[in-house]
Parts: structure tokens; C-alpha cells; sequence
């Protein structure tokens, strides 16, 4: 095998600390650097990884000639300034999503990594986790049917945010998984939603997408409800599935439902009930199928299934939701 690919992280906050643990024990990846603004968490994480360098600085660490990669954790406003810099210093970006907080800043970072001739990818999670990929093959093979339409809920008694509403924080997840398994950009984003918690800060929100082959998708989001859900449905013209996350063992379910014409009386139709069945799915961590895609794709410089284009797509989607959710909010109707 090659040198392996070295690697920093920047963000030690909730998810940083699991990247640099993948990234430190993937075969072909090695973690090189570790970077945080809070020396406080470089001394709680640094034990953890003592063949790693630890600093405050980014620059310093952006420095190294030796180091390849960079994956950006750090809190979403900084996402898009943060990868910028990884990418003009000529190193190869990993961004958690969203890949930033508008439009013109995703535009932004997406030009960076093509001035830079650099590799740019964007952690859309659920499009690695084997579930959703095999979702994705049963929906592309004809299997379902005609796709007609597709609805998640991503709900839990979660985390209150400051610097991001329900949209964003949950949506992201949502979105990029309707655009992966549809592949194509809705042309209506309509979405509701109420700050109960925080003033401006949305907790629940409920959209609605349509794409121009006449698929339709419902999202339902909130970190404040009684149940912990994580599901997509996708319902075709001859079976639906879903995906759920929270299942231990039953991560995809094929329903042979629906309805069928009934030849015998013209223009009628008949409901039909048939087989439910779980393919089996990977039990793989997607975190690590995800890490392990980036290293790929560093070594062969092939487009990553979540490039930068992709990630691009993802917050042209959240901010028309946002927009919408702007104009139909209780202070934009007083």
C-alpha cells in the first residue's frame, strides 16, 4: 500500500472528535494534525490521539507540507470561511453539512475547490449509510414502480440550538437524502414552522417539495417531540419502502401494497396487500463508509457521491425552504 493519506480535523466540538477517531484508524488514512480554537477541548481530546499534532491555530496546522486533507467540524457558521482556507492552502476539504449558511457562501467554497484543483466533499451522512444506498437501488431498479411520492420525519426531544433552527439542523439530513434517492431539484419549497423554545428560532417545521417529474416529498422536523424518528418512505405506482434508522435489525422494509386496476369493471380499482420483506443491509458504520469514501477519492481523485455540487444543491433547497418559512412565520403576518 501507498503512503497513507494524512489528515487533520478542525472543530473538536460534537462531531470533529468522531471524524478523528475514523480517520485515525482507517486503513490508508492517517491522522497527522488535530485544531480546535479552545485549548480546553485540544487537552481533552489530545490523549486520545497522541501521534497527532494539537494547536489553536489553523494556520499553523494549514502549514504543513506534508498534510493532504482537511476535515471541517467546526460550528456551521464558520463551515464555508473554514473551507475556504483548507482548499486556498491547497489541501483536499471534507465540510459537515450543511456546506454553509446561504447560497453565495456554498457558491463561494464551491469555487475555491475549483480554482484550487482540489477535491471538495460534503458530509451528507445518510447517503453512505448502506440502508438508504440499497433504498436507493430497489427505488432506481423499477422495483416500486413509478416513484410518486416521498416523505421523512426526523424527530426526537433533542438538543436546543442557538445558531440554527430545525431546518437546518435536521433538514439538511433529510434534503440531501430526497435529492440523492429523486436526483433531481424540486422547483416548489414551501415550508411552516414555529419557534416555541427561542424567539426566531424555528423547533418544528413541516415542508413540502414538488420536482419536476411530479414527485412530491413531505419533511417533518423537530427536536421537540415525544418520539424519536428517523424514517423515510418512499411510495411507488407498485410497492412502497422505508428506511428507518431506529430499527436495530429492520433498517429497510419492501411493502407489496397498492393498488391494481380491476379489469373485470372498467375504470375501477382493487386494493392489493402482498408481501412484506427486509433485505438484508450492512451493518457497516456509515460514518466509516463515509471517511473511507473521502480517502478514496483523495488517492484516485474521482468526484465524491457528496461533492461539492451536490452540497450546493442541498442549500439552494434549505434556503428557498427558508424563505418560505420567513414569509409564513407569525412576525411576517402581523
Amino acid at each position: 500500500m501507498s503512503r497513507p493519506v494524512q489528515v487533520g480535523v478542525v472543530g473538536l466540538g460534537y462531531w470533529g472528535p468522531n471524524l478523528a477517531r475514523n480517520f485515525d484508524r482507517l486503513p490508508g488514512s492517517d491522522l497527522r494534525w488535530i485544531c480546535d480554537a479552545s485549548a480546553e477541548a485540544l487537552a481533552r481530546w489530545s490523549p486520545e490521539f497522541p501521534r497527532a499534532r494539537a494547536t489553536t491555530d489553523l494556520e499553523e496546522m494549514l502549514a504543513d507540507p506534508e498534510l493532504e486533507a482537511v476535515a471541517v467540524a467546526t460550528p456551521v457558521p464558520a463551515h464555508a470561511e473554514a473551507a475556504q482556507r483548507v482548499l486556498a492552502s491547497r489541501k483536499h476539504c471534507f465540510v459537515e453539512k450543511p456546506l454553509a449558511q446561504s447560497v453565495a457562501e456554498a457558491e463561494a467554497v464551491v469555487a475555491a475547490a475549483r480554482e484550487a484543483d482540489r477535491m471538495l466533499m460534503v458530509g451528507h451522512l445518510l447517503e453512505y449509510h448502506p440502508g438508504v444506498q440499497m433504498l436507493k437501488e430497489i427505488a432506481d431498479s423499477g422495483e416500486l414502480g413509478d416513484i410518486r411520492y416521498l416523505y421523512s420525519n426526523r424527530l426526537n426531544l433533542g438538543k436546543l440550538r442557538d445558531n440554527e433552527n430545525a431546518l437546518w439542523s435536521l433538514g439538511a439530513h433529510d434534503v440531501s437524502v430526497l435529492l440523492y434517492l429523486v436526483d433531481e431539484e424540486p422547483t416548489e419549497c414551501h415550508a411552516f414552522g414555529e419557534s416555541y423554545m427561542q424567539p426566531g428560532v424555528e423547533d418544528v417545521a413541516f415542508a413540502y417539495l414538488r420536482f419536476p417529474s411530479g414527485i412530491a416529498a413531505h419533511l417533518h422536523l423537530s427536536w421537540l417531540d415525544p418520539h424519536k424518528e428517523r424514517r423515510v418512505t418512499v411510495v411507488g405506482s407498485k410497492k412502497m419502502a422505508t428506511f428507518d434508522d431506529m430499527e436495530i435489525e429492520r433498517k429497510l422494509t419492501v411493502y407489496d401494497k397498492g393498488f391494481d386496476q380491476n379489469f373485470s369493471s372498467y375504470g375501477e380499482y382493487i386494493q392489493r396487500s402482498g408481501d412484506i420483506w427486509s433485505p438484508r443491509v450492512s451493518n457497516e458504520e456509515p460514518l466509516r463508509v463515509e471517511c473511507s469514501h473521502f480517502i478514496e477519492r483523495v488517492r484516485d481523485g474521482g468526484e465524491p457521491r457528496s461533492g461539492g455540487e451536490s452540497g450546493l444543491r442541498v442549500v439552494r433547497v434549505l434556503e428557498a425552504l427558508q424563505r418560505s418559512l420567513d414569509r409564513s412565520s407569525r412576525a411576517a403576518a402581523v
